[in-house]
């Protein structure tokens, strides 16, 4: 079994690089989406396929990365609270879930803008169309997975607050984050056109809390206090029928 300053070192380092990942795929969708513009989004999807396969590439690592890291987490911080490690865990598992299915909307917009399927019957300006719907959908679909990438962040900030391994602000701040998020999304599907609003806070109080702890594992690392092998086993064991 790993100690905990190497199970420490190996969440921070695949948390950071989930941040690296999101920030390319970020970067990629960014440089080549035109808002309201289905001509010049195909046009530049046509004219840079590679940098929107790399982006689509980096979701799928930043996926895969997110759900490494609540693992990692898991086994670092199942000791403080085997439930609350648990619930961390199944949030990230729903939300990478959401995430990794999304991406068929990106393959199916590639497809069209690149002329990679028949889209003759409707002509240029209804495969356009297209190809923006489905990356709309694909950005609704992101805002959705965000529920659950929300709320995995009072069981982290929970853990981090119990465990007395990290500052207790850090934990705080996540659970911040997660409201101010959860505030957004029902913005977004409520109030169109709100939505952004509390972003700002959501996205200090992440960048902060997330940040800082990533950093603490890192560089700090974490002592986690060791429950005995027995009481571990006598907790997992199903109750005594009487």
């Amino acid at each position: 079994m790993a100690s905990s300053k190497s199970l420490a070192w190996i969440a921070g380092l695949l948390y950071l690089m989930v941040a690296v990942t999101t920030a390319i795929a970020g970067f990629a969708r960014s440089s080549l989406v035109v808002a309201g513009n289905a001509a010049a989004t195909s046009a530049n999807i046509r004219g840079s396929e590679t940098l929107f396969r790399v982006g689509v590439l980096a979701d799928l690592l930043s996926a895969t990365l997110f759900l490494l890291t609540a693992m990692a987490l898991y086994l670092l911080l199942r000791d403080v609270s085997r439930w609350a490690a648990a619930a961390m865990v199944t949030f990230v598992a729903v939300s990478v879930a959401i995430q990794a299915l999304n991406l068929v909307c990106e393959f199916a917009a590639l497809s069209l803008a690149t002329g990679q399927v028949d889209a003759s019957a409707i002509g240029r300006g209804g495969s356009d169309a297209l190809t923006t719907l489905f990356l709309d959908l694909q950005h609704d679909g992101f805002v959705i997975s965000q529920m659950f990438f929300a709320l995995w962040l009072v069981p982290l900030g929970y853990l981090v607050v119990r465990s007395g391994a990290f500052p207790r602000i850090l934990g705080y701040l996540l659970v911040v984050a997660c409201v101010t998020y959860i505030a957004d999304l029902f913005a977004y599907f409520l109030a169109p056109g709100s939505e952004g609003s509390v972003l700002p806070l959501a996205a200090a109080a992440g960048a902060i809390g997330e940040l800082g702890f990533v950093g603490w594992l890192l560089v700090k690392g974490a002592r986690i206090p060791t429950r005995d092998p027995g009481v571990r086993s006598a907790e997992l064991a199903p109750a005594a029928l009487p």
